[in-house]
């Protein structure tokens, strides 16, 4: 048996709880330790979850770790999402200012257009 000197070993020993959540940074720190080349029957042990568990935890990271590295396209979408959102925004505004105006001309007297006459 090899002793590790890392603290997170020592730190994740109490394994998930009753409710079987884990934080996202042990998540990490276990998935960390693995990378690391640690056993992975020895993460799960140490943790208290299974095998499987700890290799789906490690899956997902990579790939959240493969997709950040393709941020181009996505932050293309984020700006024209922005973009879009902000134009819709504007469109709301002058929408909810010409139905103001619509009902200030109509509460004036008959016609929507009604002119007021001059007293000469």
């Amino acid at each position: 048996m090899t002793m590790t000197t890392d603290t997170s070993t020592n730190v994740s020993a109490a394994g998930p709880g009753r409710g079987g959540r884990m934080s996202r940074a042990r998540k990490r720190d276990a998935v960390l330790r693995l990378l690391r080349d640690e056993d992975l029957d020895t993460v799960s042990r140490s943790l208290g979850v299974t095998a499987a568990t700890l290799s789906g935890w490690r899956d997902a990271f990579l790939v959240a770790g493969e997709a950040s590295l393709t941020s181009r396209s996505t932050d293309a979408d984020a700006l024209e999402s922005g973009r879009l959102k902000a134009k819709l925004g504007e469109m709301l505004l002058e929408r909810e200012l010409l139905e103001a105006k619509i009902a200030i001309l109509e509460a004036r007297g008959p016609g929507p257009l009604a002119r007021r006459r001059s007293q000469s």
